[in-house]
């Protein structure tokens, strides 16, 4: 069973970063990335590491396990 995580992860991201206010570049400074790797995550052409995951989740107010959530959501819809 092949999921597309990458593209649900990207709508995921996109959603939750626009529903909190934030620019792709506030996003990227409050995490300490790059705007250019936000926007490549945001658009489906780069997967984030466990350590991205936990500093988006931080940043987005969240738990890391409640974005996973958001992402899995997205998938079954």
């Amino acid at each position: 069973m092949k999921r597309d995580l990458k593209p649900a992860f990207a709508m995921t991201l996109k959603n939750l970063r626009i529903n909190s206010g934030l620019s792709q570049q506030a996003l990227a400074d409050y995490c300490d990335l790059e705007r250019v790797y936000i926007s490549k995550l945001e658009r489906g052409l780069s997967m984030p590491s466990i350590e991205t995951i936990f500093k988006i989740a931080e940043v987005l107010d969240m738990k890391p396990s409640e974005l996973v959530e958001y992402v899995e959501r997205t998938l079954n819809k």
